[in-house]
């Protein structure tokens, strides 16, 4: 055969494959009468038997076919739903509170363009608009009808909701992607086929959810499918698309029996996979670097491999180590209590320091029986996932296998989180490092490159808050003055702020600094963070902040401003400080009596409060500087005799001395903490101990240890340091990168 007229023939075949997936539409919503239609061949064969495929017969085929599919079995309802309401009492009055409101503001056959009404006749805002395409609370009014012993008036509600966005579809009365708000946009419509499917599930089993009913259910679901197909061809990175990827491969499983659905499957799996390539960083965390949206990414997936799971569909290896390795990444980042930080865009509970995973990690401990994850597993699911987990998985929360964690400090150096730990005990200290910035899509990040957050004695002791789009200071709790960072003059990190299109709250930075992490380094006496960003090299000042975790007592965040003119510099510190002994000490106190101090051991010359919604912070702050150092102590205790002692003066901290170092340090204004035989000494250029001299090309800050014949270096500044280490005036000269550990056998 000529070889042209095979490629031709070949062409064909593949435009012919291709086109399948066009069959189903995606501008309208397929007839009921039509439907069997667009069934394959195979499928038109086994109910067709030489008579026509009815409306009774295609819906029973479903039934069937959701029962073998779904997350579970419809049929079984009534005993899940009995279980439900035994689980979570509480579930009732939230459910029927949102039903309610939702009610309350919509019709059942409701608009889908702005602008129009409330029912109270207020007008609906783009915000709004955008969760009524979720169809969030629509499953809140699937439970409300159950609950309400099966009142037909909810069950039509969501019938007439669903139909009237079809007939918005076919008039064009509907938000578009190019407007903004666009209902059929891929997170939004994503988000609703979950939700359907959900309510379609939970509805199957009632004599009201006729035949007719949930045939025009399917087809729009069809019809949804056809949308994300279509609009989905290229990888587009973020979460709105791999949740709208997430539906579609789920209508491809349980709508198998459609012509070109398999292409559906194939697409979104290829696509799936490739977000889970390129926004899956190689340290395991979800690029937009938020425990937010790296669980919401859990769930994208999770729905996916559970669906392929149950009905035996095969999954690439790279998915299921994708997914697991998002779990483990909980695990390391969790406080000692096992909740999470708060980073960046956190949503869940506005103005809460502490993010739960305890759910995430009870799905992982269901998928992958890991014990590991078991050990922050609830011996229940959260409640809407309750609804997406086997029976068999359920009674595997009877006997969690737990295993207590040994691991410490921990690093993500590709998202750019580090985690300096104590330990897993209830009052272990634990401090996060934020010193990343996403290239791709930063719109998730706030201001605060370098920021950290700490948790000791079983307290958020330097918080960071969640926000929520919707509020009007958003800015605020997105930028500095929200955030534990250094500042210089009236500079903020995030800048060029800009509301997103469409006016729904959502806000991001134009501009944020560009971090980098000069050294991380962990042994037995202490960890070492150091890095810079060029957040003020628009007023031309340079700038890197060290943190250093003397292990396990306290930690030192010292930072370092160098300029030609003279600045103000700052520190912000969250909480609510009682300014004891101004401006050198602040400190604030929990209710258990422990606290943390925060210590300046260079003098500064002012600190002041402030707050909103109830959260405060302090800055403390050096004027008219050209150069200038903070050395900061952040100082955890436990009852009120192991505060610092501000009626004394302040020269021991723990078993650390300030300035009693048996070594002689040199320096400008050289500063030492002594425990023992460890020293770490700040701004020094040269030190003396008997018959050892050490000296510095430059001011540096180092961490020196001496047991009987050794001697430890660690060099804790930023930049190359060649040093002289002479014994008994034997000189020997070493290059010290910072971080870098060097030791050598001292000869008497």
């Amino acid at each position: 055969m000529n070889i042209f007229k095979l490629f031709f023939i070949i062409g064909l075949c593949l435009r012919a494959s291709f086109s399948y997936a066009q069959d189903i539409p995606s501008t309208k919503v397929i007839a009921i009468s039509e439907l069997s239609n667009y069934l394959k061949p195979e499928i038109k064969k086994s109910l067709n038997a030489n008579a026509e495929i009815s409306e009774v017969k295609l819906a029973h085929y479903f039934r069937e076919k959701f029962s073998e599919r779904y997350f579970y079995d419809w049929s079984t309802f009534s005993t899940r739903f009995s279980n439900y309401k035994t689980l979570y009492p509480n579930a009732e009055k939230k459910h029927a509170e949102k039903a309610k409101e939702h009610l309350s503001k919509f019709s059942g056959p409701t608009k889908w363009k702005l602008p129009f009404d409330y029912l109270n006749q207020k007008p609906v805002d783009a915000y709004a608009i955008r969760h009524l395409a979720r169809q969030h609370k629509m499953v809140d009014i699937g439970f409300y009808y159950h609950y309400q012993n099966q009142d037909l008036q909810y069950l039509n509600y969501f019938t007439n909701q669903l139909k009237s966005l079809n007939e918005a579809l076919s008039t064009g009365a509907y938000e578009s992607i190019e407007d903004g708000n666009g209902v059929y946009e891929a997170f939004r419509s994503g988000y609703r086929v979950l939700n359907w499917l959900n309510i379609h599930n939970m509805f199957l089993g009632e004599k009201q959810y006729s035949d007719e009913n949930q045939l025009t259910t399917i087809a729009t679901l069809l019809q949804h499918g056809a949308h994300l197909y279509e609009h989905n061809s290229e990888f587009h990175p973020g979460n709105h698309q791999t949740r709208g990827l997430s539906a579609l491969a789920m209508l491809s499983i349980l709508f198998r029996d459609f012509e070109g659905t398999e292409l559906w499957y194939e697409r979104a799996m290829t696509l799936l996979e490739t977000h889970l390539s390129k926004e899956i960083n190689d340290d395991g965390f979800q690029f937009e670097r938020t425990v937010h949206y790296h669980v919401s990414d859990i769930g994208n997936y999770y729905y996916v491999y559970q669906l392929a799971k149950i009905s035996n569909l095969e999954v690439k290896p790279f998915w299921k180590d994708r997914l697991k390795t998002l779990f483990v990444t909980l695990t390391k980042l969790a406080y000692p209590d096992k909740s999470a930080p708060v980073l960046s865009d956190d949503t869940d509970d506005p103005w809460a320091e502490k993010n739960d995973i305890s759910d995430a990690l009870t799905l992982g401990y269901l998928l992958f029986e890991s014990p590991k994850m078991g050990y922050f597993a609830n011996t229940y699911v959260a409640p809407n996932m309750f609804w997406y987990v086997t029976d068999k998985q359920l009674k595997m929360l009877d006997h969690i296998k737990s295993q207590f964690p040994t691991m410490k400090s921990v690093e993500f150096p590709s998202t750019g989180y580090y985690i300096m730990r104590e330990g897993w005990k209830p009052n272990d200290k634990m401090m996060i490092i934020s010193a990343g910035l996403d290239a791709e899509k930063p719109d998730h990040q706030h201001g605060d490159m370098l920021g950290i957050q700490a948790m000791a004695n079983g307290k958020v002791i330097l918080p960071n808050y969640q926000v929520r789009y919707s509020l009007k200071d958003l800015e605020l709790f997105k930028n500095s003055m929200t955030k534990n960072v250094a500042l210089v003059d009236n500079e903020l990190q995030g800048k060029h702020y800009t509301s997103n299109q469409g006016g729904s709250g959502f806000g991001k930075f134009k501009e944020l600094p560009d971090p980098k992490t000069i050294a991380w380094e962990k042994n037995e006496n202490l960890e070492v963070y150091v890095g810079s960003h060029n957040g003020f090299e628009n007023i031309g000042v340079d700038y890197f902040r060290q943190v250093l975790f003397l292990k396990d007592d306290f930690w030192i965040v010292k930072d370092n401003f160098k300029s030609e003119v003279p600045h103000t510099y700052k520190q912000v510190w969250q909480g609510h400080y009682s300014l004891e002994e101004a401006p050198n000490l602040i400190r604030s106190t929990f209710a258990d009596a422990s606290g943390l101090d925060i210590y300046q051991i260079n003098e500064i010359d002012a600190v002041k409060t402030s707050g909103k919604r109830g959260k405060q912070w302090a800055v403390v702050s050096k004027n008219n500087q050209t150069d200038f150092s903070f050395i900061t102590l952040l100082f955890p205790y436990k009852g009120y005799s192991n505060r610092l002692d501000e009626d004394n003066s302040i020269t021991k901290f723990k078993d650390w001395a300030l300035n009693n170092s048996t070594w002689k340090p040199e320096g400008v204004s050289p500063t030492s903490l002594t425990k023992d035989n460890e020293n770490v000494f700040f701004s020094v250029s040269r030190l003396k101990h008997h018959n050892i001299q050490i000296s510095f090309s430059k001011e540096t800050d180092v961490f020196v240890k001496l047991t009987d014949n050794k001697l430890q270096l660690q060099l804790l500044g930023e930049g190359y340091i060649e040093c002289v280490i002479e014994v008994n005036k034997k000189p020997k000269t070493i290059n010290l990168m910072p971080g870098a550990v060097f030791e050598t056998i001292i000869t008497k």
